[in-house]
């Protein structure tokens, strides 16, 4: 089964912690900026970049596994996973702090609409173990230039070697071709709640 030790190293990319959760959230919110689900969840680009960076903060650079791309100097494509046996869970402090921070910066209706994310998106994960790309995301800056495909491959290769599974949810129509041409396949779509836009699970059986 896959762990952080298996994913060769790239030059470009580097494997980062909770120094870099400002960079990490920066990257991704200007990645989702226009992405129908988040922008539905969030309501605004100040609560979502907010809200990247407290999970990021809170689970994926302590308890994930964590990586920015360095492009023409500049840090341009970020990805935050799970590995296998990761936990989600951030402690009652992250917690607390998250959802204030999505309830400060997007009002009540933003931590309803996040809450019932989560439990959605939590009762259609699957349950075999699996490496969970949480989000990937490239910068304005440095889009069209491949640059989401050549962080995330590195980590399906390794996916490949070990015979884990991968797994994530598109929440960008837009994106369904990007993430099959890297080998994922829709699941099923789902709806956090009745007024959402779907979220499209999709999975990578290892090859």
């Amino acid at each position: 089964m896959l762990n952080a030790s298996d994913i060769a190293p790239v030059h470009g990319i580097r494997t980062v912690g909770r120094e870099s959760v400002a960079s990490l959230a920066a990257i991704t919110a200007d990645a989702f900026r226009d992405d129908p689900f988040n922008r539905w969840l969030f309501g605004g680009f100040d609560p979502m970049q907010r809200t990247f960076a407290n999970l990021a903060r809170h689970i994926y650079a302590p308890g994930g596994f964590c990586q920015i791309l360095k492009d023409e100097g500049e840090d341009r494509a970020a990805a935050m996973w799970l590995m296998p046996g990761d936990k989600a869970d951030a402690t009652l402090t992250g917690t607390l702090q998250t959802y204030w921070g999505l309830f400060a910066s997007g009002g009540l209706g933003a931590l309803k609409r996040g809450k019932a994310a989560g439990e959605a998106m939590a009762k259609h994960h699957p349950t075999q173990l699996h490496a969970y790309l949480f989000t990937v995301g490239v910068a304005s800056a440095g889009r069209g230039r491949g640059l989401g495909r050549r962080l995330v491959e590195p980590v399906l290769e390794a996916c490949d070697r070990t015979g884990t599974m991968a797994y994530l949810e598109n929440s960008n129509p837009a994106n369904r071709r990007f993430y099959a041409s890297l080998g994922f396949e829709r699941v099923e779509l789902f709806h956090a709640m009745p007024d959402s836009p779907p979220l499209e699970p999709m999975q990578r059986l290892p090859r």
